[in-house]
């Protein structure tokens, strides 16, 4: 006769999973004012080499609200590149957070994510200068994007991740707007299309 180890009214308690699935998800932080073809080409680089969730552009300040609708435009379809928009829509008369400040309330809002930061190799030498600084390198990991086999000296860890390098700045598109110019190829359709429509950096 067989004998049966378990009984019908066996109960086996079994360890809770304590293990949570981490997500990755990177940050671009800058003025995109306006945002162009290099800030796109970075992001989407980093996204895939890293393969990220997703990379949330976060720009530093938008009184005017033009900031945001321009990169919603240039976003738009694009696979994985969203707009984080915590601090365009914080209240007027309040003081801006600092980047600290808004990254941890990110780290907070999502636990489960583990953040890469991107930052452009001419940053990398200013980061002893970063308000907070130590307290960031526990939030996030930065990822830093220069030319090839360029290296910026810092005593930070710092992800280095090659990208095709374009020598535009959101600064030249302004300018040559000023003068007339139209920067074609240089910004999405949609975004130029916009700047014409609002009138946007012809008397800056």
């Amino acid at each position: 006769m067989a004998l049966d180890l378990l009984t019908p009214f066996t109960k086996v308690e079994l360890e809770p999973d304590k293990t949570t699935e981490r997500r990755a998800i990177g940050i671009f932080w800058g003025s995109f004012n306006p945002v162009h073809v290099a800030h796109l080409t970075i992001a989407d680089q980093v996204r895939q080499q890293l393969h990220l969730e997703k990379v949330l552009f976060l720009p530093e300040q938008d009184p005017s609200g033009h900031i945001r609708e321009m990169l919603e435009r240039a976003l738009s379809g694009k696979t994985g590149l969203e707009v984080e928009a915590c601090r365009c829509t914080e209240n007027e008369g309040k003081i801006k957070r600092s980047i600290y400040e808004t990254l941890k309330a990110l780290k907070e809002k999502m636990p489960e994510v583990d953040f890469y930061f991107i930052i452009g190799g001419d940053l990398v030498g200013s980061l002893v200068r970063w308000d907070h600084i130590d307290e960031l390198v526990e939030l996030v990991q930065f990822v830093g994007v220069q030319r090839p086999r360029y290296r910026a000296g810092t005593s930070y860890p710092i992800m280095w991740i090659d990208v095709p390098m374009m020598d535009v700045s959101s600064t030249q598109i302004r300018t040559q707007i000023q003068k007339g110019l139209v920067p074609n190829f240089l910004l999405a359709p949609k975004v130029l299309a916009y700047i014409k429509k609002e009138s946007l950096y012809a008397d800056t």
